[in-house]
């Protein structure tokens, strides 16, 4: 029996050993893709048949871009994702971690075209190549555009004569490196240089005609350019039309696998020890931030990955989807004494004044802001609110007593920003932001009321009157200068840039002043059993600081906002069906028109529309434009399913009623709209859940729902998944609420569905 024991035992230490190896080892051809493996294609394109017709039992994973296809590679989520080799070449050359494969799943060759009778055109294209090729610019080329690491280009200098006119180059300026948009706005890539060689040899001027790629070939039959290429395949079906050049460029497509021979290279040498080691790096920063500006000017081979805030950029930080992230230098204690894996990389990298803003137009107020400012600073006030905030980090907001006389002084905030600048605790703001515009209110003889944005909303909000000023730790810089005014300067904050501890040299650590005396945070980062962190994190998400009020607050909001939406947009519904099938052809077209639009407009597009250009000038609380935005998008769907519904309903049994003196809204009122009722109703559930799903993206007009809620509580705590666990189960639990309600009236109109249910419940 102990010797059957001992047996087992090492099968399954050699199997586990043996699974391991295998999950780690590095692909290195096409073979190693074969049994099951998992592929991630873009959504739209015709990579995943190429997948199937080479590997039949692969799974299919698609994503939006590219990009994401390859990002899900290098994050384990697939085994290889396929695309066009130049373009995966790219990628993996910007993104570490990445491997191209060698060979081809099908070969491809690019070429130029020219209109079949342009065959001088033809001839110089192909002496170009070969030029190009015997002296060396085409290797040139190649090291230019398709590097081993980083970004490709730049684009070199090419001078044009103008003695025979202009070459109208048509290109799909979308595929990098081929054909691409550079940081400068300018046209680039390996076939504008390729295209560029060939002009000056023609003794032309190169113009670029930008254009979608399915028009490059009409644009050239019709004669609008003279010369067509953007990583253009020379195929049969495309020769009948055209006249390709030879094959500057062998492609085909390709697949880029991970890396794992980079586990293997984590050695001091790979730790960042400088702002140099970024340069190539993935850069975390906050979206429209100075942070975003600086990052992508100062490092232009890194990517940069914008998040809509801090708690965002943390998570992806502690994550590995980013190597470093920027932050305000007063953030920083904050942030560590939450999160003891991060390390300073670079404590200040430099220094900006923080300031309010104001719409230009509202000089008055900002003046009324910096004599209170400097009347604080004279009186002690503000020595005390910096050191409080700033110095000891305190989070105890004085009594502050207001009045409003002079009405109201709506203040843009972001409450998930961080202390010491902007906190939601024991469900009220605080923080030294909050202290200095709830004192200006009261010096202002006005009542003090925040409103809550996103980051990015700031500056839009305030150029539109939605907000008075903006109180939130905003930087001055020249470019925010153009659009609003700001005050004198109220601080002056550091820019930090942090990374993961192990990622950073020990000597750069430890000589960057990262402050290693900070406590465990309250969620507990020792060894503690799943349940005892499941405990911790309820405790520290729901309990602490009152925040299950927030999530009340935000349910309350959510359910508000989708049935109210959903009443209006049923009404709205019904009278465009009304128009939609109208005999009156200007009904009948409004109503297409209005559909059409709706129907094709991003709800969330819609809704910033409606609430910063249509109430632009009209004082109207975020929740109502919610409502009318959600109502809008919602009637274009309904009216739809009205229409389809009542046109089910076979037309003799219209025909019949009448006869039978019925009047027409009898006839439609007990005949046509029980019947399509039926119709209607499961597909109204499937869309009233969508709605319900959508109302998350109100928090961009300063609206605390349930997902706002979410982000507000993670800005405290850190907690990049119970807050975001917590808030699903609460839509699944309203949505399958509302799916019963609304199971419910699908059976009392249904006299099929009825009499089952009468069966079943007369059953003893």
């Amino acid at each position: 029996m102990n010797n059957y024991l001992k047996f087992l035992v090492l099968s399954v230490i050699i199997f586990t050993c043996g699974c391991g190896h295998k999950k780690d080892a590095q692909i290195t051809n096409l073979l190693m893709l074969k049994g099951g493996k998992t592929f991630a294609v873009p959504t739209g394109t015709a990579a995943d048949q190429f997948v199937l017709k080479k590997f039949p039992d692969a799974k299919i994973e698609y994503y939006n871009s590219v990009l994401d296809c390859s990002m899900a590679v290098k994050d384990g989520k697939a085994d290889a994702a396929v695309y066009d080799l130049p373009v995966l070449k790219n990628i993996a050359a910007k993104n570490g971690g990445l491997i191209v494969l060698d060979e081809l799943l099908f070969d491809d060759q690019y070429g130029f075209a020219v209109r079949p009778d342009d065959k001088a055109l033809k001839s110089a294209m192909d002496e170009v190549l070969a030029r190009l090729k015997s002296d060396g610019t085409y290797r040139e080329m190649q090291k230019r555009w398709f590097p081993d690491k980083g970004n490709p280009g730049p684009m070199p200098e090419i001078k044009f004569t103008n003695e025979k006119g202009v070459l109208r180059f048509g290109t799909a300026a979308v595929t990098e490196p081929m054909s691409y948009v550079d940081s400068s706005k300018q046209v680039v890539g390996f076939d504008i240089e390729y295209a560029s060689y060939i002009a000056k040899k023609s003794g032309k001027v190169l113009e670029i005609v930008n254009m979608e790629f399915g028009a490059m070939i009409p644009a050239l039959i019709s004669g609008k350019v003279d010369m067509i290429g953007a990583g253009l395949s020379i195929t049969e079906e495309r020769a009948k039309k055209v006249l390709f050049s030879q094959s500057y460029y062998p492609s085909g497509i390709a697949a880029v696998v991970k890396d794992n021979r980079e586990k293997k290279k984590a050695t001091t040498e790979s730790k960042m020890k400088t702002l140099a080691d970024i340069k190539n790096r993935r850069i975390g920063v906050l979206l429209g931030s100075i942070h975003d500006a600086y990052a992508t000017k100062q490092f232009p081979n890194a990517t940069i990955f914008q998040y809509p805030n801090l708690s965002d950029l943390l998570f992806g930080l502690n994550s590995d989807k980013v190597d470093v992230a920027f932050t305000d230098q007063t953030s920083v204690k904050d942030i560590f004494s939450k999160n003891p894996g991060l390390g300073i990389l670079s404590k200040n990298i430099f220094t900006v004044n923080i300031a309010a803003g104001f719409d230009k137009d509202n000089d008055q107020l900002r003046k009324q802001f910096n004599a209170f400012l400097k009347e604080i600073r004279s009186n002690g006030v503000y020595k005390d609110l910096v050191d409080r905030w700033m110095d000891k980090g305190l989070e105890e907001m004085p009594g502050i007593k207001g009045t409003n006389i002079n009405g109201q002084l709506k203040v843009g905030v972001v409450s998930d920003l961080g202390m010491p600048s902007t906190i939601m605790k024991n469900g009220r703001l605080i923080g030294f932001d909050i202290e200095l515009a709830q004192r200006f209110a009261a010096y202002i003889h006005k009542e003090f009321v925040p409103v809550d944005l996103q980051f990015g909303s700031l500056l839009a909000s305030v150029s539109t009157n939605k907000i008075d000023i903006i109180m939130s730790s905003l930087m001055v810089t020249d470019e925010r200068k153009k659009q609003i005014d700001f005050s004198d300067p109220y601080y002056e904050s550091g820019v930090s840039i942090i990374a993961k501890k192990n990622n950073i040299d020990s000597k750069t650590l430890s000589g960057s002043g990262t402050p290693d005396e900070y406590p465990e945070d309250e969620n507990g980062n020792g060894n503690v059993s799943f349940f005892k962190a499941v405990s911790n994190s309820f405790y520290n998400n729901i309990i602490l600081e009152k925040r299950y009020l927030s999530i009340l607050d935000g349910l309350k909001v959510t359910m508000l906002i989708s049935i109210l939406a959903a009443i209006l947009g049923t009404l709205i519904g019904s009278l465009v069906c009304y128009m939609r099938m109208s005999k009156s052809r200007f009904l009948s077209r409004s109503a297409s028109v209005y559909i059409s639009i709706l129907r094709g407009t991003p709800v969330l597009v819609l809704l910033m529309i409606i609430y910063y250009v249509v109430f632009a000038s009209v004082n109207i609380n975020p929740v109502v434009v919610a409502v009318i935005a959600f109502s809008l998008n919602f009637g274009a769907y309904v009216s739809e399913m009205f229409r389809t519904s009542i046109e089910s309903i076979d037309k003799g049994q219209k025909e019949a009623a009448i006869a039978g003196g019925f009047s027409k809204i009898q006839t439609f009122t007990y005949i046509i709209l029980p019947q399509a009722l039926r119709h209607i109703l499961p597909v109204y559930k499937g869309e009233f859940i969508s709605l319900l799903k959508m109302t998350s993206i109100v928090g961009y007009i300063a609206v605390q729902d349930l997902t706002k809620a979410s982000d507000i509580i993670r800005s405290r705590t850190f907690d990049a998944f119970f807050p975001l666990i917590m808030v699903a189960v609460l839509y699944l639990c309203i949505a399958w609420l509302f799916t019963w309600a609304l199971g419910l009236i699908e059976i009392s109109v249904d006299p099929k569905r009825r009499r089952i249910r009468r069966t079943e419940e007369a059953k003893p």
